[in-house]
Parts: structure tokens; sequence; C-alpha cells
């Protein structure tokens, strides 16, 4: 249920209902707009105590919201949320674009690719320390001393940093090395993991799970969103169908479908959405006119023998480079900014 307030209600008032509302039990959420705010209510609520919130003066309407997940939904947030990191906007007009390899292998590889994604415009580094892998036997991740190699790079090239964390255990350290925490797709409903994450302030990307409705995904934000931290991304990265073409099947549909359910950033993952490189363009371009906030693409300097095995969906830096020169003029077609660094990529062992 969500209460909203008439024009020109002091927040002197807003405290009282605040405070009324929770006499009862009960959690709240404020989100303030230009004309009224809105005080989101968590938890059963007696009939008799809507009829008589509908009665006190400030209040102009009292709504039950029927939504499952009640602080993701754009009826409790009508104007969009925009998460600033460190004066990056994620969910305003800016594009933001975050660049790298699926993840890190060494202090010079991660320094090599941070001055590439900063070269060509990209305003954070990605980056993994600790690896989902579908066996047990393929290459992990370094760990801690990944954390603090990215860590290093992104300060040193003017980059914010996103990695994956993937237990509870790991979000304080995760947290203290990266400026965004992301949760894949395996761990889109690792409970546990979610809670976790709702402890802390550090923004975090949720990735969609590969088998997830659109109520299961922002089911899944909500539990991020009611323990108290604010700062979610929403990431499309591709779904599972019966196309065994490509890796995934990215579902464009759910950039927009998600705008209208949800107030919160939309990124677009095409490099997992796609699990192909010659396709990361096409679809990256096609998540921008459908209203990504931003996207998160594979890059690396030898693809073909990154540690991971994901190289066939990882793009050259020539290619990004020359990607990101494109979104420049395709952004601001669909009310967004971006600008390249001005700078071209150098040539080297990857230029095709």
């Amino acid at each position: 249920m969500i209460v909203i307030t008439s024009n020109q209600t002091p927040d002197e008032r807003i405290a009282e209902i605040v405070r009324y509302i929770e006499k009862h039990d009960l959690k709240t959420h404020l989100s303030r707009g230009e004309d009224h705010t809105v005080i989101g209510i968590i938890g059963k609520i007696e009939p008799k105590l809507a009829e008589h919130l509908r009665q006190m003066q400030g209040v102009a309407q009292v709504i039950k919201i029927s939504k499952s997940y009640k602080l993701a939904s754009r009826d409790f947030q009508p104007t969009d949320t925009v998460i600033d990191i460190k004066g990056v906007q994620i969910g305003g007009p800016d594009l933001v674009v975050m660049g790298g390899p699926c993840a890190v292998e060494s202090p010079k590889q991660i320094d090599e690719i941070a001055r590439l994604v900063k070269q060509a415009g990209g305003q954070v580094l990605r980056g993994g320390a600790f690896k989902p892998r579908t066996g047990p036997y393929s290459f992990q991740g370094v760990g801690v001393e990944g954390l603090e190699m990215m860590a290093e790079a992104g300060a040193k090239h003017g980059l914010l940093t996103i990695t994956e964390v993937m237990t509870p255990e790991y979000v304080d350290v995760c947290a203290k090395y990266a400026d965004i925490l992301q949760v894949g797709t395996r761990n889109m409903q690792n409970f546990d993991l979610l809670r976790k994450l709702g402890t802390i302030q550090t923004p975090v990307l949720l990735k969609r799970g590969f088998s997830a409705t659109y109520d299961e995904f922002l089911n899944a934000a909500e539990y991020i969103l009611a323990g108290g931290n604010p700062n979610v991304m929403l990431c499309e990265r591709g779904i599972r169908t019966f196309e065994t073409y490509t890796r995934n099947t990215l579902d464009l549909a759910a950039i927009p479908v998600l705008k209208q359910l949800s107030h919160l950033p939309v990124i677009s993952d095409p490099s997992h959405g796609t699990g192909r490189r010659e396709l990361v363009e096409p679809m990256t371009k096609a998540s921008v006119a459908a209203g990504a906030d931003g996207l998160i693409i594979e890059m690396h300097t030898d693809p073909d023998n990154s540690m991971t095995g994901d190289g066939v969906q990882s793009l050259f830096p020539d290619q990004f480079s020359r990607l990101l020169e494109d979104l420049e003029k395709l952004a601001p077609i669909v009310g967004k900014r971006f600008e390249t660094a001005k700078e071209p990529v150098l040539t080297g062992s990857w230029a095709l």
C-alpha cells in the first residue's frame, strides 16, 4: 500500500504520518517527488488503518499495490531512480558503458584493458575475481587478489569497477574493493545473498535468472530494496530457450517492460545474451534503441586465449572502440547522452 500526500504538505506533517504508520508495526519507505511524497508501507495493513489514513490531514490518496513487489514497483515510485556513483549517474539521461574481461587474470592484463576501456569512452571496468562455473574443474577466478588488481587498475585510469559476488560471506570484502557488486544469473534467487546485499549501500547490478519471469526478477530486487539498499540496477542478460545457435536468447522486450513496471535502471548484457562476438554489436545497438540505461560488454585483448573460455563472446579492443563511437551517434536519437574519449585505440596484436 502507498500513501500519497497532498501538494505542499510540510515535512513535519509527513513525519507525523510516518510515525503513526510505524506505531502499527509496519515499515515505511519515502519517495519524494516534485509535487508530492509517496510513503510506501510494507506489512499487512488492517482495513480500519487504511481508512483512517485516508482521513488524515495531508493525505491525498491511499492506494493498494496488488503486485508482490512493492518498493521496486513504479506504482511506489513514479520517477526513475538515478544512482550516482562518484559522479557517474546510472538511470538518468547518460548512457553508461561497463567494459572489460570476464575474469581478472593478471595485473598486466587488467591494467591494459582498463586503459583501453577508458580510452574508448567507457565509465566502468568489469572483471570477475570469483567465477561461478558450470564445471568444477574450470577456472574459478583469482579471488581477493583479483579484486585488488582491478581496484588498482580502475583507480589508475579513472574508472568505476564492478565485480561479481557469489556468497554472503564475500559481500563485505567485495564491497571494500568494487564500486558495484554484480549478482549473476545463477544467484538471482540466492535469498541469503540478496538479504545481505540489502544491508549495505553499495550499488548492486542484479542479473535476471536465465529462466526467471519478470515478476520473479523484480521480487528478487525487492529483497535487496526491502533490506534497506535502494541502489539496485536490473540487468537483462538473456534467457534459456529452445534455440541453440546462440548461448542465450537476449530478451529485448524485457528492457521496455521493466522500465514500465519498475523505476530501477535497466542494463543490457549483449555478451552473455548472445554468446557470439559477431552479435554483440547489433544487440548492443538494439538494447539502446529499446531504452537501456547502460550496457555491460565483455572485451579482452586476447579473447581466444582467455582463461575462462568465454572469448567467443568478447570483443577485441578495436571492435569495442568502434562500437562506442557508434553509440555516441545513436544515443541522442533515443534521448540519451554518451561521449567517447575522442582518442583512437592503438592497434596491436588484437587488431583485425
